[in-house]
C-alpha cells in the first residue's frame, strides 16, 4: 500500500501567510481590493483569492489609480510607490515582510555610506524579481544585481562594494558569489598592496535558509518527491533543486494535474512538500489525489 506524507515544515513563511491574512481579512468588508503584483507566486492561490475579489495591479495602473485602498505584498516596495500613493491619496495595507523591511533598511544605510567612498551596492538576486525591485530602490536603482558568474562582469572589482542577497535565495549560491567576488577583486588589484573594502552580508531569511537541511532529510527518506510549487516562485526553484540533489525521483509539479500514475508503485513512499509560496491546501489535494489513484490502482 502507497503511503503518503505531507512535510510538515512545508507551506508559508511567516511574511506570506500574514500577506494573505491582511487580504482575506479586507475582503470580508469590501467587494474589491487591489494588490499590487501577485500576492504570492503559486497561480493556484491568486485565482482562489480572486475568487474574493482580489485584483493584481501593475505598476503603471497604480498610477491611475485613486482613492481606494492597495495591498503591498510580503516582498517589500521601493520609495517610488509609497510616492504615488501619497500623490493619488491611495490607503496602502502594506503587508511587507519584516525581514525584508529590515533589509531594506541595511541596504539604503550601505549605499548611503558606500556611495560616498565611489562604491558599489551588489545584490545577489533575480533581475525583476518584487523584493529585488524593492532593496534596488533603497539605491535609487543604482544597484547592481547579479544572479549568475557572468553577471558579475558589471561589478567594477577596483572599488568598494558591499554584497546583500535576496532573502530567498540559496545559502550555497550566495557564498559561491561571494568567494567568486573576492577571487575577482584580487585579480583586479594583484599590483595593490591594500585590497579595496568588500563587505558580504548573508541576508538569506533564516526560515528559508533552515528548510534547504530539513528538505534533503525528507527528501532522502521517501521514494518518490513530489514538490509543489508556482513555476514563478524563485524560492520554490532553489528548494525543488535541494529534493533533486538528494533524490532524482522529485518531481516539480504545479498542482495534482501533473501528477503522473507511473511515477509510484504500489508500495512507494511518498513524500510532498513545497515553497514557502505554497499553501497547504493545494498540498493537501496533491495528497488526495494520489490516495485516490492508489485506491483506483492506477498505480503500477
Amino acid at each position: 500500500m502507497i503511503k503518503v506524507t505531507i512535510d510538515k515544515n512545508s507551506g508559508y513563511c511567516f511574511g506570506v501567510e500574514y500577506a494573505i491574512q491582511m487580504a482575506e481579512s479586507e475582503l470580508a468588508e469590501q467587494a474589491i481590493l487591489y494588490c499590487l503584483g501577485d500576492i504570492v507566486h503559486n497561480d493556484m492561490e491568486v485565482k482562489r483569492l480572486y475568487a474574493k475579489g482580489l485584483r493584481i495591479i501593475t505598476r503603471e495602473e497604480l498610477k491611475n489609480l485613486r482613492n481606494t485602498k492597495v495591498l503591498i505584498r510580503a516582498h517589500g516596495e521601493p520609495p517610488e510607490t509609497y510616492k504615488i500613493a501619497l500623490d493619488n491619496n491611495l490607503e496602502l495595507i502594506d503587508a511587507s515582510c519584516p525581514v525584508v523591511l529590515k533589509l531594506q533598511n541595511r541596504v539604503k544605510a550601505a549605499y548611503d555610506q558606500i556611495i560616498a567612498q565611489d562604491g558599489q551596492i551588489v545584490i545577489y538576486g533575480q533581475e525583476g524579481h518584487a523584493e529585488v525591485i524593492g532593496l534596488s530602490g533603497q539605491t535609487q536603482q543604482k544597484a547592481i544585481i547579479v544572479n549568475q558568474e557572468t553577471d558579475l562582469d558589471k561589478i567594477d572589482f577596483t572599488k568598494p562594494i558591499s554584497l546583500f542577497s535576496q532573502t530567498t535565495k540559496s545559502t550555497e549560491g550566495f557564498y559561491r558569489i561571494k568567494n567568486l567576488i573576492e577571487e575577482r577583486i584580487k585579480q583586479a588589484n594583484i599590483q595593490k598592496e591594500q585590497l579595496p573594502y568588500f563587505d558580504a552580508n548573508d541576508s538569506i531569511c533564516r526560515q528559508v535558509s533552515n528548510r534547504e537541511p530539513q528538505l534533503q532529510k525528507f527528501a532522502q527518506e521517501h521514494d518518490v518527491i513530489l514538490f509543489v510549487s508556482g513555476k514563478k516562485s524563485s524560492n520554490g526553484k532553489a528548494l525543488y533543486q535541494v529534493c533533486k540533489n538528494q533524490n532524482p525521483n522529485s518531481y516539480f509539479i504545479e498542482n495534482e494535474q501533473e501528477i503522473l500514475p507511473e511515477w509510484f508503485n504500489e508500495n512507494s513512499t511518498v513524500g510532498i512538500c513545497g515553497a514557502t509560496s505554497t499553501p497547504t491546501w493545494l498540498m493537501q489535494n496533491v495528497a488526495q489525489f494520489v490516495e485516490n489513484l492508489n485506491k483506483a490502482k492506477q498505480i503500477g
